[in-house]
Parts: structure tokens; C-alpha cells; sequence
């Protein structure tokens, strides 16, 4: 990756995760709020839901510069022909590389196919709105399938110091919440939870490929 290359990437990750903590933290929080086993109005309902956001979207920035700008350089070094049956594990690696998280295996190169396929049903490489409507269905999705990991997360999170879910085994979080509450327990939130990260990934994708193209075209046309 050349050095205009390098600094898009760079820039445009810090931009895209700052601006959808910005927008969407509330969401989260509220989603969080749901997932607790005090149930939702104990947890602190609608109050303060903008609590924190200000210092998120700045703790964002160079957390998400420094994933896109490894997700790119990985991609590159793992460059392959783009009719290949091998692109999609490319995309896992890349991701895996900027974020060892099950979501980002799942989105990243769901994202990257259904950008593949809209540009050959089309002709040309897809625009930026097209791009963040692949990152809404991709967030979408691979929200909906991880929702079991983190109702757990968030139980073990939430858990009293000392208790058994406290220790932080994913499996046994998952396990007691099937026992009390079956799979509307292990899928508690999931709408919200997809309406945020679809969100998300809209925000997020298409503010990241609308970003580096920009920053991508000045570069070229700077002398």
C-alpha cells in the first residue's frame, strides 16, 4: 500500500468510527439496558443514554484508523484475483487482523460480497451509498447470528463479584441463560441490537469508502 493509500485509509477509519459512536451510542446503551437481568427499566431505562459520548467518539478515532489502515495493508499483502473462491477468507484474515472479534469475521466479508456481486451486476465498482447499503445488510446480519455472545458478554459484565457468571466463561453464560430463559433469553435485544449496527454499518462503511475516495482523488490530483 503506497503512501496516499496509507493516510486515506488511516484518516478515513479515524472519521468513520467517530462519527457513528457519535450518532448511535445512545443505541447501544439502550440495548445494553434491555439485555439486563434487572430488566430494562432498572438498568436506568431512558435516562442518561448520552452519557459518554463525547469521550467514546474520541477514544474511537484512532481505534478505528488503526483497524481499516490494517485491514487495508492485509488485504494488500494477501492480494488475490478478484474471480477467486479465496477472496472471502482474505477478508476474514484482514478483519481478523485489525479485530480478533466473531462479529467483524462475519461482517467484513459478507460486506466485501455483496460489493462484489452489486459491482458485477452493474458493471463498475459500486459508489459510496452502495457500499454503506452492503455494510447496513452485513452489520445487520452478522448482529442478528452474534447476539448469544453478547447477551453473554453483557451478563458476565453485569454479573455480582464472586458469582459463577462473573468468571467470564462465555459458554457457561450462555448455557444458564438458555436454562432461565430459553432462546428469547439468548436473543434478548436482537432487534434493536441489528437496527444499531445496521445502522452502524451504514454509517460506518459508507462514511469509510466515501472518505478514503475523497482523500484518495485529492491525492491524485495534488501535484
Amino acid at each position: 500500500m503506497d503512501g496516499p493509500g496509507f493516510t486515506a485509509s488511516l484518516v478515513a477509519g479515524g472519521v468513520a468510527g467517530a462519527s457513528v459512536d457519535l450518532i448511535l451510542f445512545p443505541l447501544d446503551t439502550i440495548k445494553t439496558r434491555l439485555q439486563s437481568p434487572q430488566g430494562f427499566n432498572k438498568a436506568g431505562g431512558f435516562r442518561g443514554i448520552y452519557a459518554g459520548v463525547p469521550s467514546t467518539a474520541v477514544g474511537s478515532f484512532p481505534n478505528a484508523a488503526m483497524f481499516f489502515l490494517t485491514y487495508e495493508y492485509v488485504k494488500c499483502l494477501l492480494h488475490t484475483d478478484s474471480a477467486s473462491h479465496f477472496r472471502p477468507v482474505k477478508h476474514m484474515l484482514a478483519a481478523s487482523a485489525g479485530e480478533v472479534i466473531p462479529f467483524s469475521l462475519v461482517q467484513f466479508p459478507l460486506w466485501e460480497s455483496l460489493k462484489a456481486l452489486w459491482s458485477w451486476q452493474r458493471g463498475h465498482v459500486v459508489d459510496s451509498w452502495q457500499s454503506a447499503v452492503c455494510g447496513a445488510f452485513a452489520g445487520g446480519f452478522a448482529a442478528a447470528v452474534t447476539t448469544p455472545l453478547d447477551v453473554a458478554k453483557t451478563r458476565i459484565m453485569l454479573a455480582k463479584a464472586g458469582s459463577s457468571t462473573a468468571v467470564g466463561n462465555v459458554l457457561s453464560a450462555m448455557h444458564a441463560v438458555w436454562r432461565a430463559q430459553g432462546l428469547a433469553g439468548l436473543f434478548a435485544g436482537v432487534f434493536p441490537r441489528m437496527a444499531a449496527i445496521g445502522m452502524g454499518g451504514f454509517i460506518f462503511l459508507g462514511a469509510y469508502d466515501q472518505t478514503r475516495s475523497l482523500l484518495l482523488e485529492v491525492g491524485r490530483k495534488s501535484p
